[in-house]
């Protein structure tokens, strides 16, 4: 059973890397996993419980790369956050729709929390924390949209080190 669910998982995931979010359905999980349309309902009732699902694994993803980071500081975190972002496009939306995950049965916070405790410890406080990792976000953001590109802008991971960088104490 559990084997089952993993391999609906693991599709999702392999949907969402290759093709985005908005590829990502009941029907097309279960034929990437070689299920039966109706079987991954017997483990998410809901899209939202199998995206949120996908996202606690690319959760842990990202877990397994910035924890590390954190450790050297943050302009090590937020450069292996752009890295994520640049190379995991639709998982780096997905883990943060929580207009979709709220209350989609994974307690995504428990791994995310801890992230923004240890760049509160970086920085020195939980304002300039989160004023870093919105200007962090906010760069993954705009560059997976173009938007730096579009008027002239380069951002990269030396920006991205710079901009984190200037939090540090």
């Amino acid at each position: 059973m559990e084997a089952t669910r993993d391999r609906l998982v693991a599709a999702g995931v392999e949907i969402v890397d290759e093709s985005g979010l908005g590829a990502v359905g009941i029907r097309a999980v279960a034929a990437r996993a070689g299920v039966s349309h109706g079987a991954p309902r017997r483990y998410f009732p809901t899209l939202e419980s199998l995206l949120s699902a996908i996202a606690a694994s690319g959760v842990a993803d990202l877990d397994r790369v910035l924890s590390p980071a954190i450790e050297h500081g943050i302009a090590d975190a937020a450069v292996e956050y752009w890295r994520f972002a640049q190379r995991r496009p639709g998982m780096f939306e997905l883990i943060f729709r929580h207009d979709l995950l709220d209350g989609a049965g994974e307690d995504l916070r428990s791994t995310t929390g801890p992230w923004f405790r240890a760049i509160v410890s970086a920085v020195g406080e939980p304002d300039r924390a989160l004023t870093c990792w919105a200007s962090v976000h906010g760069l993954c953001v705009l560059a997976a949209t173009r938007v730096p590109d579009a008027v002239g802008v380069t951002v990269d991971e030396d920006v991205i080190r710079r901009v984190a960088g200037g939090f540090g104490r």
